[in-house]
């Protein structure tokens, strides 16, 4: 079943909004990140939608949650061991955000982006799983991986 067109992947656009703060150095490693209560406030969406928006950026490795603590943000080393079929699933997130990929597009092979990304075929393979795990593409009989017009509910 696929999402209502009001919720448009508002929580990729969250996180999007989120990682430019960090890129600008409005949030610094080891700082306290903001909660799923303020990111619901400060956007204007349910928890959930913040909660997602949130989870999207640990996936990347951008931030942890700490028990006892919330989220904070990772430092340049701690991003590093983030496993690469995850870092690698983020820049194809991001590459979907940015338009290079819009819906009904068909990523490249995985040997494509095996060689574009200098990775085996086997961590190109876990980073798409990421993708269509969190329903933003789907194999097409004939066609390959297809960005999907919005996230699928999964």
């Amino acid at each position: 079943m696929a999402r209502p067109k009001s919720s448009d992947a508002v929580y990729l656009k969250i996180a999007a909004a989120l990682r430019d703060r960090i890129r600008a150095g409005d949030l610094t490693p080891g700082d306290k990140f903001p909660s799923e209560a303020d990111v619901s406030a400060e956007f204007g969406v349910a928890r959930g939608t913040a909660r997602e928006a949130l989870k999207q950026l640990e996936v990347e490795g951008l931030v942890d949650t700490v028990p006892g603590v919330g989220r904070v943000l990772r430092t340049a080393q701690q991003a590093d061991k983030t496993p690469r079929y995850r870092r690698i699933a983020a820049e194809l997130v991001a590459a979907i955000e940015a338009g290079e990929y819009p819906p009904g597009s068909q990523l490249p092979g995985e040997a494509q982006l095996a060689d574009q990304f200098g990775a085996s075929r086997n961590t190109i393979r876990s980073a798409l799983g990421e993708l269509d795990g969190r329903g933003l593409i789907e194999v097409v009989h004939g066609k390959g991986r297809v960005v999907l017009e919005r996230p699928r509910e999964v």
